[in-house]
């Protein structure tokens, strides 16, 4: 709360907070094209053994078509299409006799797709499933690289924490972005699946900073009463981001191209965050009342706030004097057990985060499985997120944080029960339960970042953010694999 009242005397919001806001905007569009990437870049395409009736131009026979070549080469699969995975090890030329039942071949004349595979170019013209065959025995390895990529998030949300406390919000944000730029990028040159992997996991490190850096910056410099709205907007953006993701996809159909066009904006983000201010209450808790004032002073005079040239470094020593002694002190996750009140609460927490995050990072991360136009299905999606979190702001304001959370994610899970439960051949009305469950997700998400921030005291707050980051991680990686 002290630091509250310096922040009122800077102008409280006003010019600054908007661009700060505008700012942070600008990584949560982009982001979502990183953490969603693979629903595109590693889609399965439509894949059959490499045959050389099939491939091999020069021994194809000019009388005959592509279906009976097909016959002939590639067994039925488990749905009576080509399978993906085996191949006859002759041609079994008996197959063309319309007479020919499922006996007139057995399993001991296929053989797995020792030539490689042919890939179906028609949705994507390349995909990493496709560069490095991730597929049949190696598909496995699909879901791995997602996992890899959570992880980096889990190891980032542990170090960048400590980082940030001891270097400073505002250069921890432009290194991330940077770090998240170059090792995205780089991705594209990667020679081999486990360099591809490797380099996620380094992009991933550095998203984990930058979720932990603009989130603190941007609380630390919005007013109170101002920022369940702020952290609407900017998870709305998060939601646009989701929604943009699809069309991109769609325009960009090589998944270098698309790698690429993920990547190169956070150069861009990592110049721009240069213009913010560091935090002052981190500056003055460090010892740095000078640079505090004079980042307040610059806060202030973008406000337009006259009344700021009355901060002294004796106000400001003596209103953070306080909340600058109970920094010093050691605080972590245990704290929140201690007290019989903040026990309860954050086991109940721990649960609520468990059950939402597996149910909505196990439905976005699956859009093969919703449907076959996974463009329209990942706009959509963003689509609705972006209606659930718009609305949530104005819900809370008429029934409270409690019945929002519990009625949303009761929702979300009929929802997706739902959807479990309508056969594959309904497409369409399984699309119609997921959408309803992602906008449901949404309001709850945004409920939850709301909620969870107001039932703890503001030492533990911090710990608390932490303990929820790394729950993440390790539930998305769970889900992924």
């Amino acid at each position: 709360m002290a630091f509250s009242k310096l922040l009122e005397q800077a102008g409280g919001m006003g010019l600054f907070q908007t661009l700060q806001v505008l700012t942070f905007i600008l990584p949560c569009l982009v982001i979502p094209s990183q953490m969603l990437l693979e629903n595109f870049s590693a889609a399965v395409p439509g894949h059959r053994c490499w045959t050389h009736l099939l491939d091999n131009g020069s021994v194809v026979p000019a009388n005959m078509t592509l279906k009976a070549l097909l016959t002939i080469s590639i067994p039925p699969g488990p749905n009576w299409e080509p399978h993906q995975c085996r191949r006859f090890r002759q041609p079994q030329w008996q197959l063309l006799d319309p007479n020919a039942t499922a006996t007139s071949w057995s399993e001991a004349d296929t053989e797995p797709c020792v030539d490689g595979w042919v890939y179906d170019r028609s949705v994507f013209t390349s995909t990493i499933v496709a560069k490095w065959d991730l597929v049949c025995s190696s598909q496995g390895l699909k879901p791995l690289s997602q996992s890899i990529f959570m992880s980096g998030i889990l190891v980032g949300s542990f170090i960048w924490g400590l980082v940030s406390y001891r270097f400073g919000r505002k250069p921890m944000l432009s290194w991330c972005c940077l770090q998240l730029a170059v090792a995205g990028t780089s991705t594209i040159f990667a020679p081999t699946f486990v360099i591809y992997c490797g380099l996620r996991f380094v992009a991933a490190f550095g998203m984990a900073g930058i979720f932990l850096s603009s989130l603190t910056l941007m609380v630390e410099w919005t007013m109170t009463s101002r920022r369940a709205a702020t952290m609407t907007v900017v998870g709305c953006a998060f939601s646009a981001g989701q929604a943009a993701l699809g069309g991109l996809a769609f325009a960009l159909r090589d998944w270098r191209t698309l790698q690429l066009a993920a990547s190169v904006p956070f150069f861009a983000i990592s110049l721009i965050s240069w213009w913010l201010p560091e935090s002052a209450r981190w500056l003055i808790i460090k010892g740095k009342p000078d640079q505090a004032l004079q980042e307040l002073r610059k806060v202030a005079r973008i406000n337009g706030h006259k009344e700021a040239k009355n901060l002294t470094i004796e106000v400001l020593m003596s209103s953070m004097e306080e909340e600058a002694a109970s920094a010093k002190e050691p605080r972590s996750v245990l704290d929140l057990f201690c007290m019989p009140v903040l026990r309860w609460r954050s086991c109940a927490m721990l649960v609520v985060n468990f059950s939402l995050l597996i149910s909505y990072y196990g439905l976005v991360f699956d859009l093969q499985s919703l449907g076959r136009d996974i463009f329209l299905l990942q706009v959509l999606f963003g689509a609705v997120d972006f209606l659930g979190r718009a609305t949530t702001a104005l819900l809370l304001s008429f029934l409270g944080r409690r019945t929002i959370q519990a009625g949303s994610q009761v929702m979300a899970g009929l929802a997706i029960l739902a959807n479990m439960l309508v056969p594959q051949d309904l497409q369409t009305l399984r699309v119609v339960f997921a959408v309803l469950g992602k906008g449901c997700f949404g309001i709850s998400l945004t409920c939850l970042s709301i909620y969870k921030a107001e039932l703890f005291p503001t030492p533990l707050r911090k710990s608390t953010a932490a303990q929820g980051n790394r729950q993440e991680a390790v539930t998305v990686e769970s889900t992924s694999l």
